[in-house]
């Protein structure tokens, strides 16, 4: 006998249940229908419990043929692959609607005088919000955002860093139109893509945008500064990449150790997995949703970085398994362009890479709404002031006297200057010493924290001063 987890382990794509055939209330699944039909499929089991528990239907073909009808009446366009097939599970008689996703998305539901397209997020069902619905309909199109025509005139705009990046790259000198064209930058003489004014050196799209912010402590504010430094970028893709990776880099250390013919680095965050994750925002993020942009959150522990749509499937990235998840592209001409720049592989393996640079305990992690992609990396160096693998006693004291002599350096420095000018702040005295501002943030917390100085007056208009 079959039962209905033998069905479920065959099952490759989502499912949901239903008790029985509402017939007077059909929104209640229809929904799920028009949210498969949107995505990528799924099966619909009715005669199951909301526990998936099979308690069967009193008349399995009456309820096939009420589900065929009321899929052919109320969803739009009609959907092409729906197969209803009456099971056996657990001795009761169940039926499967498979559905398969849909190539004139968006699929509607349409009835109480209503007509509204759905999505899956996770395992539910939900009204498609408007970022969701313009992509459904570009789908729908066969389209994507990027190779959409603009307003913009390609006489109007500049490609200096684009055109110089490429033959850096790639040795060859870019043959103006033809490789627009060919680059699908260019409709036509004067049309630009959205992908082509995106890397434009004076790029007109608003919502390019980068935010970077150096926390202070564990979450966003702090006791006494809320953030240590900050900066907003906006610009072409290719500059946006640029300056996000050298605010980290600023608002990063890489602490080393001594070993018998050298020494070992050992920085916050691996570059490659920094390099890998913006990229990923900067060419998978939903440039349809108004005023949005990228943000590159800095915190003592970590580093987020959060860019506008969730996963173009409606998926959560959370509850997939890595080595399963197929790539699908957002905006397929950027990735490509992106490629051709080497500033990315083409195979679509950059969470992997992200994931292959940090070691197993100390893994990145993924998080995905409908509205947001989140990558989380750990910073290595976080609590640490020497490694816990060294068996050398003779490097290990190396390493805490080096740390002992850097606290004191930086020390000296920060303290001088503040005896010259009491007044200057934490990004000044990063500019002024050296340091990176969290090193500055850092030393001045435990300065203060020894009572060796102290802050008198307010953190904008204050001053500091040195008691010992």
């Amino acid at each position: 006998m079959t039962t209905l987890n033998q069905l479920l382990i065959a099952e490759a794509t989502e499912y949901e249940f239903k008790s029985a055939v509402e017939a007077n209330k059909p929104r209640s699944w229809l929904k799920t229908i028009s949210a498969f039909a949107n995505g990528v499929g799924g099966s619909l089991y009715f005669g199951v419990s909301d526990e998936g528990v099979a308690i069967g239907l009193d008349n399995v073909h009456k309820a096939a043929k009420q589900v065929s009808e009321l899929i052919k009446a109320r969803i739009e366009p009609a959907i092409k692959k729906v197969v209803l097939e009456p099971q056996n599970a657990d001795g009761k008689d169940i039926l499967r609607v498979r559905v398969s996703g849909g190539e004139n998305t968006p699929y509607y539901y349409t009835g109480d005088g209503t007509k509204i397209a759905y999505y899956r997020i996770g395992n539910e069902s939900a009204q498609a919000p408007a970022a969701v619905l313009n992509e459904l309909l570009l789908k729908g199109l066969h389209e994507t955002f990027d190779a959409l025509e603009t307003k913009y005139r390609f006489s109007d705009y500049s490609y200096t860093l684009f055109e110089a990046t490429y033959k850096q790259k790639t040795g060859f000198t870019i043959d103006k139109p033809r490789d627009y064209r060919s680059f699908g930058m260019l409709m036509g003489d004067e049309a630009l893509t959205y992908v082509g004014a995106l890397f434009a050196d004076q790029c007109p799209i608003y919502q390019s945008k980068i935010f970077c912010t150096r926390w202070n402590g564990l979450k966003k504010g702090g006791l006494y500064v809320d953030a240590l430094d900050n900066d907003e970028f906006q610009s072409n893709v290719i500059s946006l990449l640029t300056d996000a990776l050298k605010f980290v880099r600023h608002n990063s250390s890489v602490k080393w150790k001594k070993t018998g013919n050298g020494r070992i680095e050992m920085p916050d965050y691996p570059s490659e997995a920094v390099h890998e994750a913006i990229v990923n925002a900067l060419v998978h993020r939903d440039y349809m949703i108004k005023g949005s942009e990228i943000h590159v959150d800095m915190y003592d522990d970590r580093l987020e970085i959060v860019s506008p749509g969730g996963m173009p499937d409606g998926k959560r990235i959370q509850d997939l398994n890595f080595d399963d998840i197929s790539s699908i592209r957002r905006n397929p001409m950027i990735c490509d362009l992106f490629s051709r720049l080497k500033l990315m592989e083409r195979r679509g393996s950059g969470l992997r890479k992200i994931i292959d640079q940090y070691p197993k305990d100390a893994a990145p992690s993924f998080r995905s709404t409908e509205q947001s992609f989140v990558v989380t990396l750990k910073n290595l160096n976080y609590g640490k002031t020497s490694t816990s693998d060294d068996t050398d006693d003779d490097i290990e004291n190396d390493i805490e006297n080096d740390i002992d002599i850097d606290i004191e350096r930086n020390t000296a420095k920060i303290l001088n200057i503040i005896l010259d000018t009491p007044k200057i702040t934490q990004n000044q005295l990063a500019n002024k010493t050296g340091l990176s501002v969290s090193t500055v943030a850092r030393e001045l917390k435990r300065l203060r924290e020894s009572n060796v100085i102290r802050r008198v007056g307010s953190d904008r208009s204050g001053y500091w001063e040195i008691v010992k």
